[in-house]
């Protein structure tokens, strides 16, 4: 029973988060959210609402999930959820909903071992050269509160900052060897920025989040969530269950980390380490993204399916799915349940808004940063400079044509069609590998 556990739970998530999708009660995608109350109300067909669906999600499987997923082994959440935005939008029954989201679940999970083994057997190592992505992206990644410091408070607030942060890592490096330097830069970093904000907000504690106009509003579509309480616990238990059993990566902040944790033949202790602060970083992320979760599902009556992806946190770091489970679906209560208070509170605060709008800028600018170091060093581990020069044309082929592949994913994406570009040319006799 337990070898079959882990697509049992999977193909069970994906099946309810098609219909959540399809009750309107909850999606992945921020962009999805706004146009649900016109389906609930009647002011869209379900075949519009899943037009747009499909546009606002297409590029994001085809670029994020499906190149997280090659180059960390480790199902992600575009990959699983924004399909099953789509499928509970269109399906004209919430049983379809459910039956066709299991099958997507079963179909991603049972082809991507075979994939992986494809990709690992050929001449050029695809999945072996696409580990050199983790590590600048641990690295880089843990400097976000320090590039929000920039954004947020300036030249001033942000030296002192790079001081404080910089500084922690070298003592860190120096004498806590056994410690993980990213983590306590993470650390340091977002006790300076929110301090700061909270610390300018202190006389000015009033406000309204939505506006007193649209409390009648903002009042009838929060208890729209509240009533669709049991489906997202049942969702959330799910999550936090699939991201217990080392098979699932929640975001971009920390699967590369939790690849480099679970990769065989990694020192127990190392592993549990990185485990750690894959888990610090994804809940540092959650606070950073509370203010747009919170007000577009206190706008619309929409919930995310992951919350305030704090589900995420409560799986990587529990023993086991019995476990994880429970706790899953008691996280996703509390955040429904405070919802609305985490509205009225953010109302008080204008500065911790914005430094939240400066710390998702920040997380997406150095993930582009970290994983294009990373193509760079993938592309010379497959072919030294050929590959570099190959993955390179490609990365500015994107950019010249407009983008098709989003920025976050487009190194990752040249760097897999550079291998397989590689591998036909070894099949053509114009390339040996080195």
């Amino acid at each position: 029973m337990d070898s079959y556990l882990p697509i049992i739970l999977v193909s069970l998530l994906t099946g309810m988060t098609a219909l959540l999708s399809h009750r309107s009660a909850a999606v992945f995608h921020d962009g999805i959210r706004p146009i649900l109350p016109q389906l609930v109300e009647g002011h869209m067909s379900r075949r519009e609402a899943g037009s747009i669906a499909f546009g606002l999600s297409i590029g994001f499987v085809a670029s994020v999930g499906i190149s997280f997923t090659l180059s960390t082994g480790l199902l992600n959440s575009w990959l699983l959820f924004l399909p099953t935005d789509i499928i509970g939008v269109m399906a004209f029954s919430p049983w379809l909903a459910f039956l066709l989201g299991m099958m997507w679940g079963v179909l991603v999970f049972t082809s991507l071992e075979p994939i992986n083994q494809i990709l690992t057997s050929l001449p050029v190592d695809i999945i072996g050269a696409l580990g050199e992505l983790s590590s600048p992206v641990v690295s880089a990644f843990a400097l976000f509160p320090l590039v929000a410091l920039f954004y947020q408070f300036g030249l001033r607030l942000g030296l002192l900052g790079c001081v404080v942060v910089l500084l922690s890592r070298i003592l860190v490096v120096r004498f806590f060897p056994h410690l993980f330097p990213e983590s306590i830069e993470i650390f340091a970093g977002m006790v300076m920025l929110l301090g700061t904000a909270i610390w300018r907000d202190r006389k000015r504690c009033t406000g309204d989040l939505l506006g007193g106009g649209a409390y009648s509003v903002f009042e009838e579509r929060s208890q729209r969530i509240i009533t669709q309480l049991p489906w997202i616990m049942i969702v959330g238990a799910l999550i936090a269950a699939v991201a217990s059993l080392r098979i699932f990566g929640g975001t971009e902040v920390s699967i590369y980390t939790l690849a480099k944790a679970y990769a065989p033949g990694v020192d127990p202790a190392e592993s549990t380490a990185l485990v750690h602060q894959a888990a610090l970083a994804e809940f540092m992320r959650g606070l950073g993204f509370i203010p747009l979760i919170a007000t577009t599902a206190l706008a619309t009556g929409v919930y995310a399916v992951a919350g305030f992806t704090f589900v995420f946190v409560v799986g990587y770091l529990s023993p086991s799915v019995w476990i994880a489970a429970p706790l899953g679906a008691l996280v996703i209560a509390l955040e429904v349940v405070l919802l609305r208070y985490i509205g009225k509170w953010l109302g008080r605060y204008p500065s911790v808004r914005d430094a939240s709008d400066n710390i998702r800028n920040a997380m997406n600018m150095l993930m582009e940063f970290a994983l294009l170091i990373g193509a760079i060093f993938a592309a010379i581990k497959m072919a030294g400079y050929t590959g570099f020069t190959v993955a390179t044309a490609l990365y500015f082929l994107n950019e010249a044509i407009g983008r098709p592949v989003l920025k976050i994913a487009a190194p990752v994406v040249a760097v897999i069609i550079t291998g397989i570009l590689l591998n036909l040319l070894w099949l053509l006799g114009l390339f040996v590998p080195g």
